[in-house]
């Protein structure tokens, strides 16, 4: 018998696979072991990766998405390790996890499960490393925010037990999915993962299973590992509180008397109106707080302005007529504010001359179609230039006292990256390659050797001293080649450098990847030589003005088209939809695949200008190459291709 048996399930996640494979492999050493990946049916060039580059694997291709309990039953099934670790595969380990955690088991014949510290990329401590049993009472304190204004208290901390030492050895209740190392013996008693559980809330159970079979759960601190993707990054999406919420629910109903599975089923659906609204309601803000504050300062001063002009002229008092005023200023502003936000006012990092080439040909829009309008709607072009003066000022005043507030979001220009890579003199120069093509804005590109002493031009010191040359260069981004350092070496220097609010990244050797998390709103960011995705806000604008163009054409042409329309019923339907912004007249469908950018449900999909039968794997593909690399001229192709089917 093996053993360790490792299950990895993958869903289009290639590069934070492949880093994670190399640091497995890396911790490994000379133990007798196993690695199992089983794909759910990736686009994204997994499986060609796997064979290529570690031919070891054993690799399971489903055809379909069985999601994360039935892929990892797969392996299981197939398993001889004494010990069963479900791994994701956004995560690093050390050179020391496998050895620390299976010495722990081996010594504590009790324990039947263990999970491990959590850092997310930015060397944080992710506190769903342990957790505690979620009964009625535990979640009710979480849900109405007990938990995190008590932390420290053994009634309101139980969700993730954080009256527990972090540093510390503990029993827990519940193991993170993320890092689940099992007794096989043990698994074998409770069962496998519950299928029930598509997403979320299999490893709860899971982990309730081991305990109720006679075995405990531990906690280990002596070793940890990255979660790229930790429960924080994911609060923010109403889906994430649906699904999750609703796995809490099978739970309780799988494992709680009828009555407490009654109560905590009403606190679920509680907390999932009460969190999907919150949200919605905070996305919302996010998205609209500027624009508001924006359309609110302009048309104030609009009004201001009229005063003003209408003391200094010496008017009377209703010269310019009061309906008239409250139709054009809102109308104005508006038109003002969509001008900037078309030529990319809006967009993170800021940058002034977008605006003002917003607000300039806004205006232009403004005075050519003054020019059109019957002569009792002229009421003043003074106001229209001095409006505009006045708009551009707001948005440049505004934005630059943001920027020199140190709101983040609101920087203008891009950061310039100062960065420093650490390795050795070749990997310095493969990694500095790479990020050259990737073309981003980096200011400072440094080389901390990891060597006694380098004579190379771009060499700033050595790995011992870097707190000290980072705070000498104002570096702010660190970037470690996993191939000079080991992962225990990466994640302790993370771990010792978190206070000064870098962010970090890893190189995987011979990789044409550099993987990291910038936000914990983000899963994590790539530096990957990559083509035009559609995700980007210019490609978005474009796209959203060409199917604006679309509909408006296609109108007139309505009564002709319709009688070619294979769906006759839904043909005007669709067109109206898109002219309004709630389709799109081409994507994804009306799916929307994990990995690629964000985009609305479609008429029409790249699938159709494929020859030959379409199965699953190539209608995916075609999405994928479409996502990546977007061009107008491309929805154009498809949508002439298709249009028979604009009733869909």
């Amino acid at each position: 018998m093996l053993e360790l048996s490792i299950i990895i399930v993958n869903y289009n996640v290639k590069h934070f696979l492949e880093q994670c494979l190399h640091s497995v492999y890396k911790a490994l050493g000379n133990l007798s072991a196993e690695v199992f990946v089983v794909d759910n049916n990736s686009v994204d060039g997994s499986t060609d990766l796997i064979r290529s580059r570690f031919p070891q694997v054993k690799l399971i291709a489903n055809s379909k998405n069985t999601g994360f309990s039935a892929a990892n039953n797969q392996a299981i099934k197939l398993a001889t390790g004494k010990y069963i670790l479900l791994l994701n595969p956004d995560t690093v380990v050390q050179e020391d996890t496998f050895e620390k955690t299976i010495g722990f088991m081996n010594n504590h014949p009790d324990a039947g499960g263990l999970g491990i510290r959590m850092l997310d990329g930015k060397g944080r401590f992710l506190p769903e490393s342990k957790r505690g049993l979620p009964t009625p009472a535990v979640a009710f304190y979480k849900i109405f925010g007990l938990s995190k204004l008590f932390p420290k208290s053994k009634r309101f901390g139980q969700y993730h037990l954080t009256y527990l030492d972090k540093n510390q050895n503990h029993q827990v209740d519940i193991l993170s999915g993320a890092f689940m190392l099992m007794r096989k013996v043990a698994l074998d008693k409770c069962g496998l993962l519950d299928e029930t559980f598509f997403m979320y809330g299999e490893d709860i159970d899971l982990s309730y299973r081991i305990t109720l079979a006679g075995y405990k759960n531990y906690y280990y601190a002596e070793s940890s590992i990255i979660h790229y993707k930790g429960e924080s990054t994911k609060k923010s999406s109403v889906n994430y509180v649906v699904v999750f919420y609703k796995a809490m629910a099978i739970f309780a109903r799988k494992h709680f008397s009828s009555t407490n599975a009654g109560l905590f089923s009403f606190l679920i659906h509680l907390a999932i109106y009460l969190r999907a609204g919150l949200a919605i309601l905070v996305r919302l803000v996010k998205q609209l707080a500027l624009p508001a504050l924006d359309f609110i300062i302009i048309l104030t001063g609009l009004f201001v302005l009229k005063s003003v002009y209408q003391n200094y002229r010496e008017l009377y008092p209703n010269f310019y007529s009061a309906e008239i005023i409250k139709v054009f200023f809102p109308l104005y502003s508006l038109i003002w504010m969509w001008f900037v936000y078309m030529n990319g006012g809006y967009d993170k990092p800021i940058h002034l001359r977008k605006i003002t080439r917003g607000v300039i040909t806004g205006s232009a829009t403004i005075l050519i179609v003054y020019s059109l309008l019957p002569e009792h709607y002229r009421f003043s072009r003074a106001l229209i230039l001095l409006g505009s003066i006045y708009t551009l000022c707001v948005y440049l005043l505004s934005r630059i006292t943001f920027h020199f507030a140190g709101i983040k979001s609101m920087q203008i220009g891009r950061r310039a990256e100062r960065i420093a890579i650490i390795g050795s003199e070749h990997e310095f120069e493969r990694v500095n390659s790479l990020l050259r093509e990737t073309k981003i804005n980096a200011e400072y590109i440094g080389f901390i050797t990891t060597n006694d002493s380098s004579t190379h031009t771009n060499c700033i010191g050595n790995y011992n001293h870097a707190e000290e040359i980072i705070q000498l260069h104002s570096i702010n981004e660190i970037i470690f080649c996993a191939k000079d350092l080991s992962s225990q070496e990466i994640i302790a220097k993370m771990t010792t450098l978190a206070a000064m609010g870098l962010e970090y990244k890893i190189a995987p050797p011979e990789s044409l990847s550099v993987i990291g998390s910038s936000s914990i709103d983000t899963a994590g960011e790539l530096y990957v030589i990559d083509v035009n995705n559609v995700g980007r806000p210019a490609n978005k604008r474009t796209k959203r003005l060409l199917d604006v163009f679309v509909s408006l054409s296609i109108l007139p042409l309505s009564p002709v088209l319709f009688f070619f329309q294979k769906n006759k019923a839904g043909f005007l339907r669709n067109v109206v939809q898109v002219l309004f912004g709630l389709k799109t007249w081409v994507g994804y469908g009306n799916v929307s695949p994990v990995e690629l950018p964000n985009i609305k449900p479609s008429v029409l999909t790249p699938a159709i200008l494929l020859e030959g039968p379409v199965d699953s794997l190539r209608s995916n593909k075609a999405l994928l190459n479409y996502a990546r690399d977007y061009q107008p001229e491309n929805d154009l192709k498809i949508l002439f291709k298709g249009l028979q089917q604009l009733g869909n």
